[in-house]
């Protein structure tokens, strides 16, 4: 298939279509409105329903009803919407329901800016809901990557039966870039067999949520929590670049990340050995990619577009918080190459 030219948002959408989701239920918010408008005429054109609901709130029960009945289901918003939704993203979880939720990150705290952001880092990979579960978090660094990434988080919803979370800020969704669309499933998926059945003939389905006896809410978390390190497992992602002789490494994704690359570029024609683990999935945060290199790298620079929320995680991975230095810039500002560059020598001294 031929590369198209396609803003962020709408490609996203196309590929949505692709991997067969044919509901979508949101509400229009800066920077990802583009997503919901190219749905609301595409969808109808497959057989599928686009709803704009009167809020994020009923938008995320609307999902919920959907994803229950076993249909793909896709909603998407920017930061505040997220937060609004966050009980009943709690909701589909415990219900063990596969859905993709789409978070083009903006500024914040609060209402914020339209500018992009990283900052919903927190909300998103450890939870915004009450209680004790989590869900798979990817990340893209370009348009392209975002589409293929859309298509495989509908196969690993539907396969591990949780919400996927597609976080990019808000770049993302603005860029235009070339991409393809091919979809291939991760897995040959079984039918949905758990499914909620209608009053007609055949057997009866109910997807429970509510479990009121301690002991009994415990096993239910702990069935949860087995799906959770079978996903740890099995689905941790990223990249490596330019690592073989680096001393140190930047850990950032998303956008920042393409930014990062360019100021390695600089820094290498320098003499510095530097590279970067990217993480393609948030969570389960890629331990495997800092056991691998640890042993080699002397510092791990991280870089955000929010005030540090990814430092923690890096932290663990290392096993050693002293390795980990910080820059980020926040409230919708985006870092620049030389900025990071700067940051780097500052850390790096005379290690070349």
């Amino acid at each position: 298939m031929a590369k198209v030219l396609m803003k962020g948002n709408e490609a996203i959408g196309k590929a949505a279509i692709e991997a067969g989701c044919r509901y979508f239920f949101g509400y229009p918010i800066t920077p990802q409105s583009e997503l919901p408008e190219y749905l609301s005429s595409e969808l109808p054109k497959v057989g599928g329903m686009f709803v704009q609901a009167e809020s994020e709130v009923s938008a995320i029960n609307m999902v919920y009803g959907a994803a229950a009945a076993g249909a793909r289901v896709l909603t998407s918003s920017s930061s505040p919407g997220i937060a609004l939704k966050q009980e009943g993203i709690g909701y589909i979880t415990n219900a063990s329901l596969p859905a993709v939720i789409v978070n083009m990150m903006r500024g914040g705290p609060g209402l914020g800016t339209i500018q992009p952001g990283q900052a919903d880092y927190h909300m998103t990979v450890k939870g915004g809901s009450n209680g004790d579960y989590q869900n798979i978090v990817v990340a893209p660094a370009s348009v392209q990557e975002a589409v293929d990434m859309v298509m495989e988080a509908f196969d690993l919803a539907d396969h591990y039966r949780v919400p996927v979370i597609v976080l990019a800020d808000g770049l993302i969704g603005q860029m235009m870039e070339p991409v393809e669309f091919h979809y291939v499933p991760k897995w040959d998926l079984p039918e949905k067999d758990w499914a909620l059945r209608g009053k007609g003939d055949g057997e009866k389905h109910m997807v429970e949520n509510l479990v009121m006896e301690a002991r009994e809410c415990e096993e239910w978390n702990l069935a949860h929590y087995r799906v959770y390190r079978k996903i740890e497992e099995q689905e941790q992602d990223w990249e490596e670049y330019k690592l073989e002789d680096a001393e140190y490494a930047f850990v950032a994704y998303g956008t920042v990340s393409r930014i990062v690359k360019s100021a390695i570029s600089q820094l290498r024609e320098e003499g510095y050995k530097i590279g970067l683990i990217r993480p393609k999935k948030l969570w389960p945060f890629p331990q495997k990619a800092f056991d691998r290199w640890d042993g080699q790298i002397k510092k791990y620079l991280d870089v955000e577009m929010s005030m540090g929320q990814m430092v923690q995680d890096v932290a663990y991975a290392c096993n050693d918080k002293h390795k980990i230095e910080f820059y980020g810039r926040t409230g919708g500002i985006v870092p620049g190459v030389e900025e990071i560059v700067v940051f780097a020598k500052k850390i790096m001294g005379g290690d070349k």
